[in-house]
Formats: structure tokens, sequence, C-alpha cells
């Protein structure tokens, strides 16, 4: 008798809590190494801390279940001696990203797990994530260097849609943009501007042609929807996020490993899938919606490519999965 009460979302919502907390605990070591801003130091050890203690809540839930242990990252897949490959700035806004992952992952979790001692995890996980977004956003904004949404003017009074071209994405009919879309395709720009710098770097000290392949096809996709998505806001007048690929060093020594570039590439698009989603069901205008969906399509493919080279190399490992009764006798 299998003597794990874990529950099958328990089981794969930890699982890959412990994963992903293993590869941030492996990039966040590395920036710590070379960062001199004191504020960004801070912040940094805080996110890493939190790293820390996920890990190790979740391996002592994983040993009192007698549940194998992930083997996530390691120290094999950070050489923390590597030079710097991205300035501090950086850091900043790669954390803005960290702490979206993390909040789309505990958040989702609450409602599906039960147990107490897992839902106290999830719980905790979330409010120190929201607190590291707030740390984030404070320094970025004492800075001068924090990327707001654009304003829009206070309606003057409460008012109701009368016509059907409310939906229309033609130019001749288009609306301008309402606070919702503004929102998201900000949003989702600042997304794809922190996974194209974070991709230069990686894609400069990449070992395998293909993941360099695979990388490079990744930092394309990133700026077509840069600039597709920034198109619509400049229609509507609207400034967009400027772009970080400056905050990248010319080092072409990798700090991380292939296998470790690979599974973050996925990870970051997996999040895109998430967000655009997001962004798809509070639109309203049938062009946002029909560019959303090319996106989800570029996304979803380049995730499964992704996966399929992780596979060739024997670098993903399986999570949890029900019993394959269809062949449990063979």
């Amino acid at each position: 008798m299998n003597k794990s009460n874990l529950t099958s979302a328990e089981m794969g919502k930890l699982w890959a809590s412990y994963v992903g907390n293993s590869m941030g605990k492996c990039v966040l070591s590395y920036y710590l190494k070379h960062v001199d801003d004191p504020d960004i130091k801070k912040v940094l050890e805080y996110a890493l801390s939190l790293t820390k203690s996920y890990t190790r809540d979740i391996k002592t839930i994983f040993d009192k279940e007698d549940f194998p242990i992930p083997v996530g990252f390691t120290d094999d897949d950070v050489d923390l001696e590597a030079p710097k490959l991205f300035e501090d700035e950086f850091y900043l806004y790669y954390l803005q990203y960290l702490g979206k992952a993390g909040m789309s992952l505990y958040s989702v979790a609450i409602p599906l797990v039960t147990r107490k001692d897992v839902r106290d995890f999830f719980v905790n996980g979330l409010s120190h994530t929201v607190k590291l977004m707030t740390d984030v956003s404070d320094i970025l904004k004492s800075k001068g260097i924090l990327m707001n949404a654009p304003p829009i003017p206070k309606p003057k009074r409460v008012d109701f849609v009368t016509k059907q071209n409310f939906l229309n994405g033609f130019i001749r009919d288009m609306r301008p943009l309402h606070g919702l879309e503004i929102a998201h395709l900000f949003g989702n720009i600042n997304n794809d501007i922190t996974s194209k710098a974070l991709i230069n770097g990686f894609e400069q000290g990449a070992r395998d042609e293909e993941v360099r392949k695979y990388l490079a096809r990744g930092k394309n996709i990133n700026t077509k929807h840069i600039e597709k998505m920034s198109k619509k806001l400049t229609e509507s007048h609207l400034p967009s996020p400027t772009l970080l690929d400056h905050l990248v060093t010319s080092s072409t020594t990798p700090p991380f490993s292939d296998k470790l570039m690979v599974f973050h590439k996925i990870d970051m698009f997996s999040m895109k899938i998430r967000e655009y989603s997001n962004g798809a069901s509070l639109n309203g205008r049938s062009d946002i919606g029909a560019l959303y969906a090319r996106c989800l399509l570029d996304v979803s493919l380049y995730v499964e490519d992704g996966a399929n080279i992780m596979i060739d190399h024997g670098w993903m490992e399986q999570p949890p999965e029900a019993v394959d009764r269809d062949n449990l006798q063979n």
C-alpha cells in the first residue's frame, strides 16, 4: 500500500515548485556573486533565501512521505566564477519575472491542495513572494527605472457600451484600448523584453549548437511579439516599455549549463502561455484576440520543441503520473 497521502495535485505542484526553485537558487547564487549595488544585493539575498527555504520545506514533506526527491538543478548547473553576464539593473527586472512566475504557481496551487502542511506551504510562499515583488518595485521606483503602464483619463461618468463596434478590430471602426487591454499588453511586453535580454546572455555562451539555435529562435519570437504588441499601444498613442538588451555584458563564458538554459526558456515561455491567455480573456477587441491567438501558437510550439531537446539529451525529469492501467500487466 502506498503510504503517501499526498493527492495528485499536491504531488504535482510540490514537484514543480521544487524543480523551479532549485533552478532559481542556481541563477540567484550567480547573480549575488556579481552585484555591486547594495540595495539590489539585499533584495537578491532575500530572493535567494526564499528559494532555499522553499526547496528545504518541500524536501521535508517529501521525506515524510517517502517521496523521491527530484534532481532539479544543482551546483553542476552553475559556474559562480564565470564573468559577469548582466548589469545590476537587470537583476531587478529578472526578479519581477521570478515573482510573477512564483505568484502564478502558488496562487493556482492554493485552491487545488487540501492537506494542511501543503496548503500552508503555498500560502506562505505566496505571501513571501508578494513581499519580494513589493520590495523590487520600491527599488525600481526609487532608482527611477520602474516601467509603469501609461496613464489614461479618468472616466467622467459610469457608461455602458451601446454599439457592436466596441468589439471591432478594423482600423476604420477601431476604438481606443481600454484599461485592461493596456495593462495586459504592457505587462506582456515587459515579460518579453526581460525574456529577450536573458536569451541574449544565454545565447552568447551556449555550448551545444542545437541549444544555441533554439535560443536564437526564442529571441526572434520575443522580438516579433514585442513589435506586434507595441504596435497596438502605439495605435492608441501610448508608450511601450523599453528594451533591456543594453544590460547584457559582452561575456561569452557560460555561467549556466545548457540544460538549465533550455529549461529556463521552457519555463519562461510556459508563463507566456498563462499571461497571453489572461490578456485574451480580458480583451474586447477582435484584432487583439487574434494577436494573442497567434502569439499563443508561437510559444506553444516553442515549448514543445524545447521539451524535445530536453528529452533527447536526457535532461527531462518525469513528473509524478497516474498508473498506466492499460499496460499494467506488461
